[in-house]
């Protein structure tokens, strides 16, 4: 008996009937059966196979970008969640159980080889699109007053920069043109 109480028969049974009515596969002869009011109900188990099946798939899909949304940075989980709707789409359309994991496998390896890499380079922004202080990191600058690891000043693209040598043990004289390697705070770490 399938979950409704109705008697299932053999699936072979259903495979000839649908075979008598002309139809070429049993995920046809599922929908045949159902929409025919005179069909017997012993499709529903084979039924409830391929709707387990795609539902299995929609439910991992959608935990699968639920993941890929609390997880930022890595954009793992969304591909993966792609190729897990090719799985559903696979169990719609009838396929085997071996072959729908075929499918995920090779929609996995094909989405992850093809939309990682254009997301990750989205990651790092270049140089000019940075904004604020990350801006000035490898920015040019001229030393205007003695900068050593205590102290100094710079002028950066116009402004003048307090700034401490970025070696200890380096000293740069007025004049020198420097090199912004990073902002603490508001002081700028220089290097010749």
């Amino acid at each position: 008996m399938d979950a409704l109480g109705v008697p299932l028969v053999e699936l072979a049974e259903p495979v000839r009937r649908a075979e008598e009515v002309g139809v070429r596969s049993l995920h046809r002869a599922i929908i045949h059966g159902l929409d025919d009011p005179r069909a017997p109900r012993c499709y529903s188990a084979a039924y409830t196979l391929i709707v387990a099946a795609w539902l299995a798939w929609v439910i991992a899909a959608t935990l699968l970008a639920v993941g890929e949304i609390f997880t930022p940075g890595l954009f793992f989980l969304g591909p993966v969640a792609l190729a897990a709707v090719a799985g559903a789409l696979a169990a719609v359309a009838g396929a085997a159980v071996w072959l729908q994991l075929v499918v995920f496998a090779a929609a996995a390896l094909a989405s992850l080889g093809l939309l990682r890499p254009l997301a990750r380079s989205h990651l790092h922004l270049p140089p000019s699109m940075r904004t604020g202080t990350a801006a000035l990191e490898g920015a040019k600058a001229v030393v205007l007053q003695r900068v050593d690891e205590h102290g100094g000043r710079v002028r950066i693209g116009g402004e003048e920069w307090s700034a401490r040598a970025y070696m200890p043990d380096q000293v740069l004289e007025p004049g020198v043109s420097v090199e912004v390697v990073k902002i603490e705070g508001a002081t700028a770490l220089v290097y010749e």
